[in-house]
């Protein structure tokens, strides 16, 4: 775990949520972080997730502004959950957030990723402090190909140092609020909090993270979260130091 005068210097880690899309590659009739999976919605696991983690003191989840599904949740009358409106895009719905976020620093986690360890979280939080900015990724394991908008292959792409970068995302707030705002106001693409730190100049250090952080955004995804989360209980049960919120 990350040591304790880690833990101190982070006055209160908030955790940000962007829970404001439909999801719309699942085909289903709510959206995607709505959907069952191992006896919960995907939201719910993200959540707890994260809630569980020592070094988080508050999540900020932004929602669509007619959701109708969080508040059947229980996770949604934990007092360290606050909520905000989310926007049209992701960095909107991330600058709201970041808009009511104490501390001094924050950590963005998308919503449909409901497999992330403490482990992850832990180097994560420590390489963020230690270089001013972290994220979390896995190296490229596949040939890369490079193609034209018909489909045609031009090039096969080297993938030596290429990542896929995965989430949480981890900032100082004030200067993540104000990449954000530049960024939006040039009308620039802001795929993620990462890019949107680069584009303004700050040094972003790439953490490599678990193969089963996977982000659920095709149906197929539901199974093989749900292996994941298996494999993952039964591997913290068997650990003799695990606590009760770690094996749930």
């Amino acid at each position: 775990m990350v040591p304790p005068t880690m833990t101190d210097s982070l006055s209160g880690l908030t955790a940000i949520v962007p829970a404001a899309g439909i999801g719309s590659r699942m085909g289903a009739s709510c959206p995607k972080q709505y959907l069952s999976l191992a006896g919960k919605c995907i939201l719910e696991h993200t959540l707890e997730r994260l809630l569980s983690h020592p070094a988080i003191a508050r999540v900020i989840v932004a929602l669509a502004p007619h959701d109708s599904w969080f508040e059947t949740l229980t996770v949604a009358t934990d007092p360290r959950v606050l909520r905000v409106e989310g926007g049209s895009e992701r960095a909107f719905s991330v600058l709201n957030a970041l808009h009511v976020a104490e501390g001094e620093w924050a950590l963005v986690h998308d919503a449909a990723r409901p497999c992330l360890t403490h482990e992850d979280l832990d180097a994560l939080i420590a390489a963020a402090i230690a270089s001013g900015g972290a994220i979390l990724g896995s190296r490229v394991r596949d040939t890369m190909k490079r193609t034209d908008a018909a489909g045609n292959i031009l090039a096969t792409v080297d993938r030596e140092q290429l990542w896929h970068a995965l989430t949480p995302q981890m900032f100082l707030v004030r200067p993540l609020k104000r990449a954000l705002e530049e960024g939006l106001a040039l009308g620039a693409a802001i795929t993620d909090e990462a890019s949107a730190m680069e584009r303004a100049g700050f040094p972003v250090r790439m953490v490599e993270g678990r193969a089963d952080n996977i982000k659920v955004t095709r149906p197929e995804d539901l199974s093989l979260a749900g292996l994941y989360l298996q494999q993952q209980r039964a591997c913290r049960s068997a650990r003799p130091d695990s606590s009760p919120e770690e094996q749930a």
